[in-house]
């Protein structure tokens, strides 16, 4: 067996302790760390991590296929696995100087992040000036990292938009995290002040959205030859898609046991209506994960080849991720509106699933109509002045 499958065989193996863990993430609004363990255990956080620091390198399919799968089991440890997992991959695109400083005396240091310009960098001799407070940094209880978002001034004039590396030892971390849906992914706030960044561990907005970054001489394969504006949004609809999936296996099984009594006691997977929804509920599902996975492994190939990146398949991609983000949540609509009102009960899974998908959609990354709108624009020729592509 390949590494690459190892590490799906063991997140398959991980499925049932994690389904069994879902309601005490959400009780303790973090994931349990015995599940973070696990998780590393099996290589998860390792795919996207540059083989110089142990790292796998794999594919981003495989990658997201690992996210599928957790989420699938646990909505909230599926999003907090996938944007743990692809910070590495970010951190792959730094200068070689803070990659070391992550990675050199610990392979499995986690980061965690909160991209949205909520702070301010000042730039200074050999650096910043970092200060702010950053919200929705899921899973950073579990890291020593952190990656944060902000333009950068000299004086009162922006200069540049910056993701900033910053250590535990120079930031805080704020309990604020008490929501309707994710409850179980800590995303709590990130608090600087007034911290130095040196220049290795800033990294520009614009090198990202042109595939020129330093990390590129110490990381020159295909993986980090990708556009964040591709892998990234596609980070946040993956578990989308598995916690659609997880409440499709669930509704599935809840229908196959359910007596309507309102209908003379008739079975419910003998109601054609109910065939009709989850057949409905499926094709969306399939739809969303084979049109993310197509489009993420067609720019995956094009750089394996040494071949430039289409804008064009850069747009498909942001106009397909949110398009699947929409297609899985009409799905758990679909699923849940005909799920009787047992479902409604506090633990049952798909309630929760519909929850928590609801939440990750409303993600930054999953605003549908700036993609769609970048899209037509690009179809019409027009320029698209976007990083996030």
């Amino acid at each position: 067996m390949s590494e690459l499958a190892a590490v799906i065989a063991g997140v398959r193996d991980l499925l049932p302790v994690l389904r069994e863990r879902a309601q005490e993430a959400e009780d303790a609004r973090r994931i349990p760390a015995e599940s973070v363990k696990a998780l590393q255990e099996t290589g998860f956080f390792r795919l996207l991590q540059p083989k110089p620091y142990g790292g796998l390198e794999a594919d981003p399919v495989t990658f997201y296929t690992a996210v599928k799968l957790v989420a699938s089991a646990c909505g909230s440890t599926g999003w907090v696995a996938s944007i743990l997992g692809v910070h590495p991959w970010h951190v792959g695109l730094f200068d070689a100087k803070a990659q070391q400083e992550v990675w050199g005396e610990d392979h499995d240091v986690r980061i965690s992040s909160s991209y949205a310009p909520m702070g301010k960098a000042t730039v200074v001799e050999g650096g910043y000036r970092l200060s702010g407070r950053w919200s929705f940094s899921s899973g950073c209880d579990h890291c020593s990292w952190v990656l944060l978002g902000g333009p950068a001034f000299e004086g009162e004039k922006p200069v540049d938009f910056c993701t900033y590396l910053v250590p535990i030892s120079d930031y805080s971390i704020v309990d604020v995290w008490d929501t309707v849906g994710l409850r179980g992914t800590g995303s709590n706030d990130i608090v600087v002040e007034d911290v130095f960044v040196p220049t290795h561990r800033a990294l520009s907005f614009m090198a990202t959205s042109k595939c020129k970054t330093p990390g590129q001489e110490l990381n020159p394969g295909p993986l980090y030859r990708l556009p964040y504006g591709s892998v990234h949004p596609s980070t946040i609809t993956a578990p989308i898609i598995g916690m659609a999936q997880g409440a499709y296996d669930a509704h599935v099984e809840h229908q196959g046991k359910r007596m309507r009594a309102a209908y003379a006691g008739e079975q419910s997977k003998e109601d054609p209506f109910a065939k009709v929804r989850i057949a409905e509920a499926a094709s969306e599902i399939d739809a969303a994960w084979l049109q993310l996975t197509h489009n993420i492994d067609e720019l995956y190939q094009l750089a394996c080849r040494g071949e430039k990146l289409p804008f064009s398949t850069r747009l498909r991609v942001r106009r397909d991720q949110v398009r699947g983000t929409e297609r899985s949540i009409a799905a758990i609509d679909r699923l849940f509106e005909n799920s009787g009102g047992r479902a409604l009960r506090s633990g049952t899974p798909i309630q929760r699933f519909w929850r928590d998908a609801h939440a990750g959609r409303v993600h930054a990354a999953n605003d549908a109509e700036r993609a769609y709108v970048m899209f037509g624009t690009g179809a019409f020729g027009l320029p698209v002045e976007n990083a996030m592509v």
